[in-house]
């Protein structure tokens, strides 16, 4: 049976604290798998960047929204709830450093009882990168190698490792998450991005995608991917968020291998508004 997933949180309404909690408590009450958060550190008011997951090449979020680091945001879920699922949905992995966000994430993860899956990406702004100081050339080839040294530290101790990126010997880092480590699932939808979630990845997260036809091709070339590379393509968890999904796609979803549907919603500005809201999705979409 697919799973109902809810991105909904840390950006515009969605990252106010009242929000936060009203969200997650009725989420998880109304039976919503997985509460999920994305990230930019940065936006700016006129983008040269092309945005990939809208024809227009423009992100729908304003450039002055308030828009909440998904591990904060999420750890307020998480000390809200008891039983949701926590995802990040899409944390840009390039932009941090490996050491530190292995701590973070782990942190999380001990303090939401293992309820964590890492949702990564690679980004697509150029303006984000370099307001950062991170190179954009070569941030694939970073990811891989920066969720490498994080697996190694969440599984080590002491921890070693020796990348073109990341390098480090005799470290501890502590806590480890309560897994011993946590589901890294891979964003993007091309086809580049599905090669990685076949060579390394725990799942995927399609994002906006236009079409059940469309999600079901994504699945089968990642299916297909992972096979060829010797894995086995029913052990990757497969979410997508569709641009204008209806609950009739769900037996296709289903049979398409997907493992997740991610709604992606706004709440109401109000958080007594909330309970009434999420009644209304779960009413349409869990019943």
């Amino acid at each position: 049976m697919i799973e109902i997933g809810l991105h909904a949180l840390g950006i515009g309404a969605g990252a106010r604290r009242d929000v936060i909690d009203a969200v997650a408590v009725s989420a998880e009450a109304a039976g919503f798998a997985t509460l999920w958060a994305g990230e930019h550190v940065v936006l700016v008011d006129a983008p040269v960047s092309p945005y990939p997951y809208a024809a227009d090449g423009r992100i729908a979020v304003p450039a002055d929204a308030d828009w909440l680091d998904p591990l904060v945001a999420l750890s307020f879920a998480a000390a809200a709830t008891s039983r949701i699922g926590l995802a990040t949905g899409v944390l840009l992995v390039p932009e941090h450093n490996p050491v530190h966000l292995a701590k973070q994430a782990a942190s999380l993860d001990r303090l939401c009882g293992g309820r964590l899956t890492l949702g990564v990406g690679v980004g697509w702004s150029r303006e984000e990168y370099a307001a950062l100081g991170v190179p954009f050339a070569r941030r694939a080839a970073r990811a891989r190698d920066y969720i490498a040294a994080m697996r190694k530290l969440w599984r080590d101790d002491p921890a070693e490792y020796a990348g073109e990126f990341a390098r480090f010997a005799g470290i501890r880092v502590n806590p480890k998450p309560v897994r011993r480590g946590i589901p890294v699932v891979l964003g993007g939808n091309s086809d580049a991005a599905l090669r990685r979630v076949a060579g390394y990845g725990d799942g995927w997260y399609g994002f906006n995608l236009p079409s059940i036809e469309s999600a079901a091709e994504r699945v089968r070339f990642l299916h297909a991917l992972a096979g060829a590379a010797g894995r086995d393509p029913a052990r990757l968890t497969v979410a997508v968020a569709l641009s204008s999904p209806r609950p009739s796609d769900l037996p296709a979803l289903a049979h398409a291998g997907v493992t997740q549907l991610v709604l992606v919603e706004t709440p109401p500005d109000d958080a007594t508004g909330v309970e009434p809201w999420i009644e209304s999705l779960a009413e349409r979409w869990l019943a």
